[in-house]
């Protein structure tokens, strides 16, 4: 009988999500839920400058703008309505970027994307030293905490500067994004933000970010009962529910807190022909809830105030400054909204918006625009106008019937920046000239100097539901039905990238190894955007022991701040054994995302490989092993792959019960992990338990394909039938 198996090594290989991820939120300030600080009818409501107060930013991802009882939606949501009734609630807020990354730095910063840099949620990273509202109420004197609920926001992308804690536990992306992203329950962010919150002595910067309205809608217990005809609004009262502690707590504090709320973006829920988000730049998912408000103890409640002037994410960081004394700054696009507040009305702010993920991941049409008033213009090339005063739903494209209004706006539009956007990555010469010598042509989709109508968003809207409906096949267990639509998408539009990383994972997840490369090679040659592409490609070639050299050309010439691109790296590195440029590869890794689990599992793999190559005669690498592994399980409970590693490990460590008890725990997680039910049935046997060995031999047997490993099926079966 052979050695036990090693997990392959792992990474998040993620594909440009069909709909952006998601982001923004809410601004919290005090206690807003503590109905015994509301009594009374106060005068109407006024941020103070203070600035001794806390301030609490809560984001809430992929909620519309109408979808809070307090805007007139049909979720009830009584804890934030609570906090509006005594508070600024805004009307008209709007984001300038439909996707979580993006929104949130904008928030953060006070700057717009094209400022800040951020143009995606894939390929980008906030570049170093870049202000935000942490690095800003640090230097004044500030505690400071983050805590996030999705995957797109985690340290990885760069928005830790500044926070004391940034609490971003969760499972590591597995697989493909397109079908699936890491997240947590708005419960577990909330009670971790709530701890710390208890544990300041003085004024404290809080974010609170929470990602459930996010789809798949799965509202928990009775909220999916109570709203099963519209669960995206069963997911938004149950946020709300679990705000409740968070603002009763901030109710108990000795000083003030300003609580502002917003989101990120809103959820199109197929208006449009849109199914989430990330496409097009409509009010669903551009037009976002904005309430500020102040929780102060022992204060008679203020009066809410209803503000119907345009307000924008720009906004909140001069807000915030304002509220706490600090001086404006000029570097910000933004303006303050304590004076609109007190006023009730003020000169209108022009709002520059984009939507550029389909650009930048399928070579699409830029989609630009410009909020004036109540007008909107969206610069496509079938152009956008629509009077949101009466046509809020925008129904009724007034640019050419309103050709000279429409100039106008496109006239405003271009004292912004319309510069395309930066790419997620830029190559070098050598790197371009490795990768012509593999066959492949290097580089993002290009900017073009002109968009015709055939690169209209509004003219592929049937594309993105085709993607839409291939995630569903592939939830579903229908891959073959998911295969057939991903081919018919690259057939009709071969730059769609992320069709060639979702149909390459499923090849891949059916063990169809080489058409999953051959898919991804194809879509480097048709001229895809491929940063995602070249990452997936990489691991591929790598995980399939097909050829480790080839891996290392394609990912070397990725930026070193890219996360994913450096844990790709590392894997093709340790193919080839290159263990010091492995390690060194993935300690860089951990250096941008110090609680990234599998690159302590991947560091794992690099001591247990290099044990095995030395003849098993360094102990002392088992025991690195093992502390890499306990790291990778504190960062990632739920890394079935780490569980494995550390079976391995104990295994080598002739501590086999502990082998055994880790590989159980590994196939809990992931029932279908083979090279950890052969593991189990193997060590078993050898220990003489038969029954537990023949069950997790028929486990194997269930979940490896007829042609896949015939001698190890082989092996089990005769075992299992006695001969």
């Amino acid at each position: 009988m052979s050695a036990p198996r090693k997990p392959t090594t792992k990474t998040p290989t993620r594909s440009t999500r069909i709909g952006p991820l998601l982001g923004l939120g809410l601004l919290v300030i005090a206690g807003a839920s503590a109905a015994f600080f509301w009594w009374g009818r106060g005068p109407a409501y006024t941020l103070e400058p203070n600035g001794e107060q806390n301030v609490l930013l809560v984001t809430i991802d992929t909620l519309r703008g109408d979808a809070l009882s307090s805007y007139g939606g049909p979720a009830k949501t009584p804890h934030l309505d609570a906090l509006a009734a005594h508070g600024a609630r805004f009307t008209f807020a709007h984001a300038h970027a439909v996707v979580t990354l993006v929104s949130h730095t904008s928030i953060l910063t006070g700057q717009l994307p094209y400022e800040h840099g951020m143009r995606d949620n894939s390929g980008y990273r906030v570049k170093d030293g870049t202000a935000t509202l942490a690095t800003r109420l640090k230097s004044r004197g500030f505690s400071t905490g983050a805590f996030v609920g999705g995957f797109p926001l985690t340290k990885r992308f760069g928005l830790t500067p500044g926070f004391d804690v940034y609490d971003d536990q969760m499972p590591e992306m597995k697989g493909d994004a397109t079908f699936s992203m890491p997240e947590r329950r708005a419960d577990e962010v909330v009670s971790r933000a709530v701890a710390w919150i208890g544990q300041q002595p003085g004024k404290f910067f809080s974010w609170v970010h929470v990602f459930d309205a996010h789809s798949p809608y799965r509202p928990p217990g009775a909220f999916a009962t109570d709203y099963s005809a519209q669960p995206y609004y069963g997911e938004v009262a149950w946020i709300d529910s679990t705000l409740q502690p968070l603002f009763d707590r901030l109710a108990t504090l000795p000083r003030a807190t300003t609580v502002i709320v917003t989101a990120d973006h809103g959820e199109s829920l197929g208006e449009h022909g849109e199914a989430t988000h990330g496409m097009f730049a409509y009010e669903s998912t551009l037009h976002v809830p904005l309430i500020i408000a102040t929780v102060q103890p022992n204060h008679t409640a203020s009066r809410g105030v209803v503000i119907n002037a345009p307000a924008r994410h720009v906004d909140i960081a001069p807000t915030v400054l304002d509220a706490i004394g600090a001086p404006a700054d000029s570097t910000m696009a933004g303006s303050s909204l304590r004076e609109l507040i007190r006023s009730g009305s003020g000169p209108d702010r022009p709002s520059y918006f984009e939507s550029m993920t389909y650009n930048l991941v399928r070579g699409w049409a830029p989609l630009r625009g410009v909020l004036v008033a109540k007008d909107k213009y969206i610069d496509l090339p079938v152009p956008e106008l629509y009077d949101l005063g009466t046509d809020a739903k925008e129904l009724q494209n007034l640019a050419t019937s309103k050709a000279d209004r429409t100039g106008v706006l496109f006239a405003t539009l271009k004292t912004f920046n319309l510069a395309p956007p930066n790419r997620p990555m830029r190559e070098s010469a050598d790197a371009a000239a490795n990768l012509r010598s593999l066959g492949y042509i290097s580089g993002s989709a290009p900017a073009r100097d002109r968009y015709t109508e055939a690169d209209d968003p509004k003219n592929l809207a049937s594309l993105d539901r085709d993607m839409h409906s291939a995630t569903e096949f592939s939830q579903s267990g229908r891959p073959q039905e998911a295969i057939a639509l991903l081919k018919k998408v690259i057939g009709l539009r071969p730059d769609t990238a992320d069709a060639y990383m979702s149909l390459s994972y499923l090849y891949w997840q059916l063990g169809q190894v080489g058409d999953a490369i051959s898919t991804l090679e194809s879509g480097i040659k048709a001229g895809a955007p491929d940063r995602d592409i070249r990452i997936r490609l990489g691991i591929y070639l790598s995980e399939s022991h097909t050829n480790a050299q080839a891996a290392i050309t394609v990912l070397e010439g990725l930026p070193d701040s890219d996360v994913e691109a450096l844990n790709g790296l590392g894997i093709a590195y340790l193919e080839a054994k290159r263990y010091a440029d492995a390690k060194r590869t993935f300690i860089k890794l951990l250096a941008l995302d110090p609680t990234n689990g599998l690159a302590f599992q991947n560091l794992s793999a690099i001591a247990l490989h290099a044990y095995e190559d030395g003849g098993k005669r360094n102990t002392a690498l088992l025991s690195e092993s093992e502390d890499y592994l306990r790291k990778a399980l504190t960062a990632d409970p739920t890394l079935a792959g780490a569980y494995t590693a550390f079976g391995v490990t104990m295994s080598y460590m002739n501590r086999k019960t502990d082998a055994i008890d880790a590989w159980k725990r590994a196939v809990e997680i992931d029932p279908t992990d083979t090279d950890t039910l052969y593991n189990l049935w193997l060590e078993l046997a050898k220990a003489g338990r038969r029954d537990d060995a023949v069950r997790y031999g028929q486990q194997f047997l269930a979940n490896t394909p007829p042609n896949a490993q015939p001698q190890e099926r082989a092996e089990i079966a005769r075992y299992i039938s006695g001969r």
